[in-house]
């Protein structure tokens, strides 16, 4: 192995590590849904996985294309520029749609009264709490809704782009051996799939210790909110 290979496969580690640490859309997502439906300790992890194996993935292909057919990098770069713009407003989407859920879910969970007068000539009429969350919500919405979440989180990962993947190690790296662009490669995903479940518990564990009780009932309406935070963050801060 060559001193430029490893300095390659150095900078591929070091720059998947703050890729990710510099992008929250990395772990963020993660953290607030896994807080507000509850998800395990295990279907977090699997989850967060996936999304990175599509998140890496999608590059890794787009720059073996390129690299195969000798495409210039500045065309591939224009096309990442171009994926990012499309997961920010998927991003926006996605948190926007669900903010409105989480929203109507607190407001149709919200008790009230109803008043049912007697026609039996009773001096008082019945009263009774009702809500319109339970009642008239059929499971298997309920459960579509849990089941489609982390399709739509890798639909959006897939489209994610890793901008510094293919100019700044996968084209250097394919200069040398097959095997040189394979393992710079390998060491960026694994360095970036590592970083993004460390964050992801850390923020998790973190989410634990914090007084979030008293806003559980909002939890839903706060994720949608964070992640259209992130989304806005990615398309008019450039995070």
């Amino acid at each position: 192995m060559t001193g430029e290979v490893k300095t390659l496969l150095i900078a591929a580690g070091s720059v998947g590590l703050i890729h990710t640490l510099l992008g929250p859309d990395h772990y963020v997502p993660f953290i607030v849904m896994s807080w507000a439906r509850k998800w395990s300790t295990v279907k977090t992890g699997i989850i967060t996985v996936l999304c990175a194996m599509g998140h890496i993935g999608s590059s890794v292909v787009l720059g073996l294309v390129g690299v195969s057919l000798g495409l210039a990098v500045e065309s591939l770069t224009g096309v990442e520029s171009l994926r990012g713009r499309i997961v920010a407003w998927l991003f926006i989407a996605f948190g926007l749609a669900y903010l409105i859920w989480g929203l109507r879910r607190v407001h149709r969970s919200h008790p009230h009264q109803h008043t049912h007068p007697h026609v039996t000539g009773q001096e008082h009429d019945h009263v009774h709490l009702h809500t319109h969350f339970g009642e008239h919500t059929h499971v298997h919405d309920i459960e579509s809704r849990k089941s489609l979440t982390p399709w739509i989180l890798f639909t959006i990962f897939v489209f994610g782009p890793c901008e510094p993947l293919i100019p700044l190690l996968m084209y250097p790296a394919a200069k040398g051996s097959v095997f040189d662009l394979i393992a710079v490669t390998a060491v960026f995903g694994i360095v970036t799939t590592a970083a993004m479940l460390g964050t992801v518990f850390l923020g998790r564990a973190g989410v634990s210790f914090l007084p979030v009780r008293k806003v559980q009932h909002y939890s839903h309406a706060l994720a949608g909110a964070t992640i259209l935070l992130c989304g806005l963050a990615i398309e008019f801060l450039g995070l």
